[in-house]
């Protein structure tokens, strides 16, 4: 049977009515939803009265998706992450995870904490890109049973990577078993209180907060964000935390030490071993670039979702520039994030003595990498990320002495304004 042209440009038409219809429906009016079935335990061949008895059993949420900001923090192992992530874990209306990611790319890249393949970071990405999404969106946190081993049964489990991170996991409602004295549990005490982690409370409080903010390390690019910056359903704004590739690669050594020994072996003997894995540092370097470039040339779709933030700008004026993210962000910032701001910056040395720990002095933290390394791996290290280190404005040093002279500043002041 054949249609005339007619015909076709009238469904073509009205179909792209239809579309429109409904996303203007959808985003401007309240979203509800039911908890979905975990996809393992749930095949094809289920009637649909068995879906629609679960949804009808099941609380709904509602809540105006205009309102919620999507917070993603987007950095890279040992840049300050964690302390950045806790400005949002602090506020009382933020739901924060830490790394919701980690199961996604252990289940897809086994036994490799960084892939170096080009194929397997774009079959992560990929994954991480559509789990990101249904976070975002839906604070759909049932996917992660595919991931968490062993799987979850009755969507509980004991195995949620640092879950005691997040605020909101070790926190009433989620934790029902905590008291009054134990609202402020530390990271290694949440477990132990709040027994198995119930994914049900978790997403419906999740759904319940104002706003949502992840913290990520595998995301390489902001580039890779733009079909979730576009979505429609999504208030996405991406905070980009950069850091002195110098600062990272002596915070690894250290944190990292397997992984990283070769470049210890070099900072302890003076001597190149000839199999040193360069791409341990330069991909970092590549990747800065190549999203810094991305942000700083202002594309359209990146216009009021995108600040760039400098660690060591933060670690110097933590209250400052923290004033000034949730100004970009549009969130009034709480008295509990200015609170852990006072008791989190200004610690001494035997304050930082867990690895992912959060309490230190933070300016001085941001320097300490000029003593960790000797000239020798700081001069390669320059040579090797010249590009980024002007980019961000990190000055290099000409000598061992202008290393380690903290009199002589490594940053250049520079005023990275968010693209609004």
């Amino acid at each position: 049977m054949q249609c005339s042209w007619k015909a076709v440009l009238l469904l073509a038409l009205a179909s792209i009515a239809i579309q429109y219809t409904a996303i203007r429906t959808f985003t401007a009016k309240s979203f509800h939803s039911c908890p979905i079935p975990n996809p393992v335990n749930c095949s094809l061949s289920q009637d649909t009265d068995a879906a629609d008895r679960l949804c009808d059993e099941s609380p709904t949420f509602a809540y105006n998706l205009s309102r919620k900001t999507h917070v993603l923090i987007l950095a890279t192992t040992r840049s300050g992450s964690s302390f950045v992530g806790q400005l949002f874990n602090q506020h009382f209306d933020v739901f924060y995870l830490f790394e919701p990611l980690y199961h996604v790319q252990y289940t897809l890249i086994p036994k490799l904490t960084q892939s170096k393949s080009t194929t397997d970071r774009r079959v992560m990405l990929g994954a991480s890109r559509d789990r990101l999404g249904s976070l975002l969106y839906d604070c759909d946190l049932y996917f992660l049973e595919n991931y968490i081993k062993p799987q979850p049964i009755n969507h509980t489990t004991d195995r949620l990577f640092r879950r005691g991170a997040s605020k909101a996991l070790c926190s009433p409602p989620v934790c029902e078993s905590l008291g009054a004295v134990d609202l402020h549990l530390e990271e290694g005490d949440c477990v132990k209180k709040c027994g198995t982690l119930n994914l049900t409370l978790a997403t419906e409080s999740c759904r319940e907060h104002g706003h949502v903010a992840i913290k990520t390390v595998r995301v390489p690019e902001v580039s890779d964000l733009r079909a979730l910056v576009e979505d429609p359903r999504l208030n996405l704004k991406v905070i980009q935390l950069v850091r002195d590739p110098r600062g990272i690669l002596a915070s690894r050594s250290e944190t990292f030490r397997d992984t990283y020994r070769l470049w210890r072996i070099w900072d302890g003997t003076g001597r190149k071993p000839y199999n040193l894995d360069v791409t341990q540092l330069t991909t970092v370097c590549e990747d800065f670039w190549n999203s810094v470039s991305t942000g700083l040339n202002r594309p359209p779709w990146l216009k009021g979702k995108y600040m760039l933030v400098r660690y060591e700008d933060l670690a110097r004026n933590p209250m400052k520039k923290t004033e000034e993210i949730y100004d970009f962000l549009g969130i009034p910032m709480d008295s509990n994030v200015e609170r852990w701001i006072q008791n989190n910056t200004r610690g001494d040395r035997s304050s930082s003595k867990h690895k992912y720990g959060t309490v230190r002095n933070s300016a001085a933290t941001a320097e300490k990498w000029r003593f960790r390394l000797s000239y020798e791996i700081v001069a390669f290290t320059q040579h090797a990320c010249q590009q980024v280190l002007a980019q961000l404005g990190y000055k290099t040093a000409g000598s061992e002495e202008e290393l380690k002279n903290l009199s002589i500043s490594l940053v250049e002041e520079r005023d990275f304004l968010p693209f609004s």
